[in-house]
């Protein structure tokens, strides 16, 4: 505590040689657009980054998160965080949120950034919070359309406020926001395997729940899923949640199909960079949630999809992310309480049917998205530290 209260004092965490490394902090809920603006920052200069975040896919598991692995394979430090979440009613959640700050300004006393990159969200608020009391400045990224509490905080004290759509502008401080888009991953337009290519020459779905998984999609599959084998192809991306075990409960459902039906199927818990391209390439729809990244990455492709919000999500934000999609005719919206193994196989069965045209208004869609949204940010970025 010592050490953190002299640089809090001295006014100045970083004391690094200028020929040194340029250290920066990267942490926050959404780890795709970060990916992209760190490979935009290693073309401009010798970057070494430390990364916040969590490493189990949700709380109280035991699972590695896809954001773990995937930082962990890149060899960037990692530090896992427990902090709590604001809104939740928990008297232990709100106890976390106050160690977690702590926790973070010791994180950060130790790491010496010169800069705080955050993706938003509860985890990044305690660290932007701390890098403003260590005079560490920030920059934040918000990839919605609408903003949560964390982010109006963590905006507060970032240097710069970078938005993904125009509709967000309004919700920051005119002088330090910026439009840049969502920035997208380099991987989902290679194709690096062969692997997701399929015999049978029918429709492929590729279904997803995000980095976590989705309970209630994974079901829906479950519940029809030989009716969904004989008409198409699948690549089913599970999630690795411990609380449901639906990797596992899916694999055994799959080993009692016909052989025929088992060559339609892929299954697995989570497609890492060297696989995600492939997929999409594969894909002829994609049925999801509709996060932020999720959205702009299906927009960037042109792909036709099915979307399911999140009902619960903060301020109707899924819902809103997916009629982007669906007022261009790009998207099928299927509510969480409407959905079912027979009205998902229903929806599929729509877009199926009329493919060409979901095409021709996915490939529209193209225009909402920057494709130079990393590299805008890191400009902005390296126009800071310099």
């Amino acid at each position: 505590m010592k050490s953190i209260m002299k640089s809090i004092r001295t006014g100045r965490v970083d004391d690094n040689n200028p020929s040194d490394p340029v250290k920066v902090v990267v942490t926050g809920g959404h780890h795709t657009p970060a990916l992209a603006v760190m490979e935009e920052l290693k073309k401009r200069g010798n970057f070494e980054f430390h990364w916040i975040g969590h490493r189990v896919s949700l709380g109280g598991e035991h699972v590695v998160s896809a954001e773990f692995r995937t930082i962990e394979r890149l060899k960037i430090p990692f530090y896992s965080l427990r902090t709590g979440k604001f809104y939740r009613t928990s008297i232990y959640e709100w106890l976390k949120i106050p160690l977690g700050f702590f926790h973070a300004l010791y994180l950060l006393a130790k790491i010496r950034p010169r800069l705080v990159i955050s993706f938003g969200g509860y985890l990044a608020a305690p660290v932007v919070l701390a890098a403003s009391l260590l005079r560490i400045p920030s920059v934040t990224h918000e990839q919605t359309v609408i903003s949560g509490w964390a982010n109006h905080f963590i905006a507060t004290f970032a240097k710069k406020i970078f938005v993904s759509w125009p509709q967000s502008l309004s919700n920051f401080p005119k002088g330090k926001t910026l439009l840049t888009g969502n920035p997208l991953r380099k991987a989902i337009f290679e194709k690096k395997t062969d692997r997701f290519q399929f015999r049978e020459k029918l429709p492929v779905i590729y279904v997803t729940g995000g980095k976590q998984g989705a309970h209630l999609i994974n079901e829906a599959i479950r519940g029809a899923l030989s009716k969904f084998l004989k008409k198409y192809n699948l690549i089913h991306q599970t999630g690795s949640a411990e609380a449901f075990k639906d990797y596992q409960r899916v694999i055994i459902l799959r080993d009692q199909l016909p052989q025929l039906l088992r060559r339609r199927y892929i299954i697995q818990e989570y497609f890492g960079e060297e696989e995600i391209g492939a997929v999409y390439a594969s894909a002829d729809v994609v049925v999801g949630r509709s996060g932020a990244n999720t959205v702009s990455e299906l927009a960037a492709l042109g792909k036709p999809a099915i979307l399911i919000p999140i009902s619960r999500a903060s301020h109707r934000e899924q819902l809103l992310n997916a009629q982007l999609l669906a007022k261009s005719g790009a998207a099928l919206i299927l509510k969480e309480e409407q959905l079912s193994p027979t009205s998902l196989l229903g929806a599929i069965d729509t877009v199926a049917a009329d493919l060409s045209l979901y095409r021709r208004q996915a490939s529209l869609t193209k225009k909402l998205v920057n494709l130079r949204a990393a590299s805008r940010i890191a400009n902005e970025v390296v126009s800071i530290l310099e």
